[in-house]
């Protein structure tokens, strides 16, 4: 590889993450290719992308962020693939929870970047599968605030209710 392609691949990488706001690095060092195949499929039936990338292209690229991504750096050995998400923060970790269900143990992560915080580690799966997703967020907001609403609505239709049966005793004991 010549060293003008070998920067276009640098170039395109930080392009990427530059307007990725998440995005996962794994070790699929010992994946087969029918694996890799297969994580690749599910990966984009789910609208993410994984791609494997020379450590030293990640590490160029990860300098070109402005974001502190040094932790991100120290992890950076064996063979490294990045899962992009543009729309949630926990897609990825679910494809990666989804895909070992199925009997495969890898890939494992090495380290994730969510909206400017670095998690590092395979520790960190089950929280970051958690995270909730930005409309998640907000239909939940949207829930409590129609929450006291509905309460109040539905207490005044069952007083009212009420209200009216007790009347409608009285005017017949008259």
């Amino acid at each position: 590889m010549t060293r003008e392609e070998k920067e276009i691949i640098v170039k395109d990488l930080s392009e990427k993450l530059a307007n990725t706001n998440y995005f996962y690095i794994t070790d699929a060092s010992t994946m087969s290719v029918a694996s890799i195949n297969q994580f690749r499929r599910m990966a984009f039936d789910r609208g993410l992308e994984y791609k494997v990338y020379k450590n030293t292209f990640i590490k160029k690229a990860l300098d070109t962020l402005e974001a502190d991504t040094a932790n991100l750096e120290e992890i950076l050995k064996g063979s490294s693939g990045i899962l992009f998400s543009t729309e949630s923060g926990n897609a990825p970790g679910k494809l990666l929870k989804d895909f070992r269900k199925k009997g495969n143990p890898l890939p494992l992560l090495k380290g994730a970047y969510i909206d400017g915080g670095i998690y590092i580690g395979e520790s960190q799966l089950d929280t970051l599968a958690s995270i909730k997703s930005k409309n998640e967020l907000i239909g939940d907001i949207i829930g409590l605030l129609q929450s006291p609403a509905k309460n109040v609505v539905s207490a005044l239709q069952s007083s009212g209710g009420k209200l009216a049966g007790i009347l409608k005793t009285l005017s017949e004991k008259e």
